[in-house]
């Protein structure tokens, strides 16, 4: 196997119906403009509340990696 380097960087989905649904939503978009993404961990699940304590968002923070093609 070649040498390789990969970079990561960290994004946040958000969805108004689950953490799956925050997680792929990152994923989905960073997949439009990345070549070669890797792996995806997510690191950190929380909520958006609204001024009476009611869920408005699921929010997903991932780290996600993909191959790094700089000179």
């Amino acid at each position: 196997m070649a040498d390789s380097v990969y970079k990561v960087i960290e994004l946040i989905g958000t969805s108004k119906d689950s953490w799956e649904k925050a997680a792929a939503v990152a994923v989905g978009r960073a997949s439009k403009s990345l070549r070669d993404l890797r792996v995806a961990e997510v690191v950190q699940l929380d909520l958006q509340l609204d001024a009476k304590g009611k869920i408005e968002a699921y929010r997903a923070k991932l780290n996600v990696s993909f191959k790094f093609e700089g000179s």
